[in-house]
């Protein structure tokens, strides 16, 4: 059995899609969810599906390494950042090589880095007058949004829609494709022995 933990910062839409997902999967299951926030929405998704919750703060986060203690109790083989805000230290990456996933709500290389989350992301797209925007989903590296990309999706844009329907455009296709993706990867790496 793989066993998953999501971080998310935020209201926890995909943190809900990859739980249902796994929900009854055979070989892989969500065992915990971590978040920055005390008041973020994804733990109360999580304790409704009774998955564990740990909440994070950022010294303990920076300057310890107490979470790889709590991962490790919980049996994690697989982390993915579902609207994480924060970026992931050197010593989580070296602990999970190629075993961190993100989703970001754009076209990588495009509206990412610092600053580049929820709406101001979109706004960008928006601003930008683009005609298509998406979803990549990528591993972590040390860097925020630099990570190999694993996969991207594109979405017509049409120029009536504002930042808002453009998000909404962008979140469909997370909720299609990114625990898709994650079971993907882990049947991957099962079938590599990694």
């Amino acid at each position: 059995m793989k066993k998953i933990a999501i971080f998310a910062s935020g209201s926890g839409s995909n943190a809900r899609k990859i739980m249902e997902y796994f929900q009854t999967h055979p070989d892989i299951r969500v065992a915990l969810l971590v978040s920055n926030k005390s008041d973020a929405g994804a733990l109360e998704i999580a304790r409704s599906f009774e998955v564990p919750t740990h909440t994070i703060n950022r010294s303990s986060f920076y300057q310890s390494e107490e979470l790889l203690d709590v991962l490790q109790a919980h049996e994690i083989d697989f982390i993915a950042l579902a609207g994480f805000l924060w970026l992931v230290p050197a010593y989580l990456v070296q602990a999970y090589p190629q075993r961190i996933v993100n989703i970001h709500p754009a076209l990588i290389p495009k509206y990412c880095g610092k600053g580049m989350f929820g709406h101001h992301v979109h706004e960008a797209v928006k601003a930008a007058g683009e005609i298509e925007s998406g979803m990549t989903i990528h591993f972590v590296n040390e860097h925020y949004d630099e990570g190999d990309i694993i996969l991207q999706v594109k979405t017509p844009l049409s120029p009536e829609d504002d930042a808002p329907q453009i998000a909404a455009k962008v979140l469909q296709l997370e909720h299609a494709h990114f625990a898709k993706t994650i079971e993907q990867i882990l049947q991957n790496q099962s079938d590599a022995g990694a």
